[in-house]
């Protein structure tokens, strides 16, 4: 079962009443979502009685969630004392989602400006590798580490690149940002054999399992010749990618995908707007 829910907290949110993180559950269950991916890109700050109490309202409503680590992490960095710090982060991220009952963190690729590609994804594998120590060490190695394809050219993060970041360890998980795909090939998503060829190619490479239960990150996205821009919402009809075809790919592949909405505001109702795309091509394939 393909779930689908908002990146962080829309404006929807406080605009029917709610207030507090531990009603978020409330407003996914008015508005037709099962999933929330809890944002920490700026830092973890989030205590411990307030992040188990978070995932207890989730219980209550058979809502799930993830975590999104710090931007700040870079695991391909040239300096030994950065990427040092950055298994921390990974390894605060992960307390943080255990305590909430969440099993995926969602962790961004890293940086080639000034290296080689392939230096860089060497580094990144080298701190993955420690990072999964790291959380062994502490008890947490059921969370599942999900490196993010990315949006900007001089970033790793490649579909090619995540998928060897996940070859570190088997509990990886490959998060598929559609959106940071289309950006970076200048609009090189937009057909249903687009995104096959993504899907066969993550199966290709870590098998079927991996494949129909991968992350899934979406929204339109503005680009340059750089790669990403700026993130829109559903009303652009400039940039894409559209999310049609996918919605028939992730039938076709059988997908338990968590689908995660990143739009510029509406991120909920996206969401509901890529279920309802989904439900109807459930139901023409029936």
């Amino acid at each position: 079962m393909v779930l689908f829910g908002p990146a962080g907290t829309p404006q929807g949110f406080f605009d029917r009443g709610y207030k507090k993180s531990v009603q978020m559950p409330d407003y996914l269950d008015e508005i037709d979502l099962e999933h929330f991916e809890y944002q920490c890109g700026n830092g973890v700050t989030v205590g411990e009685a307030t992040a188990r109490a978070l995932g207890e309202a989730f219980r209550k409503k058979g809502k799930t969630l993830s975590v999104h680590a710090p931007y700040f992490i870079s695991l391909s960095s040239v300096e030994q004392e950065k990427r040092d710090n950055s298994i921390g982060y990974i390894l605060k991220t992960a307390r943080a989602a255990d305590w909430m009952g969440a099993e995926r963190i969602v962790v961004h690729s890293g940086s080639c400006a000034k290296i080689s590609r392939e230096e860089a994804l060497s580094l990144a594998k080298q701190t993955l590798s420690r990072g999964v120590q790291a959380l062994e060490s502490e008890g947490l190695g059921h969370i599942r580490i999900c490196p993010e394809t990315m949006g900007k050219i001089n970033q790793l993060g490649t579909l090619d690149e995540v998928l060897e970041l996940c070859k570190v360890h088997e509990s990886f998980l490959p998060t598929v940002d559609f959106g940071h795909l289309n950006a970076r090939t200048c609009g090189g998503v937009s057909s249903k054999a687009d995104y096959l060829e993504i899907l066969n190619r993550i199966e290709n490479v870590l098998g079927e399992d991996r494949m129909r239960n991968m992350h899934v990150h979406f929204s339109k996205i503005e680009y340059t010749a750089g790669g990403e821009k700026k993130h829109l919402t559903f009303e652009d009809t400039v940039y894409g990618p559209d999310f049609s075809p996918l919605a028939e790919v992730l039938i076709q592949k059988n997908s338990n995908a968590h689908v995660i909405c990143e739009s510029d505001g509406t991120m909920d109702v996206d969401a509901f707007t890529m279920k309802r795309m989904y439900r109807s091509a459930m139901e023409a394939n029936q």
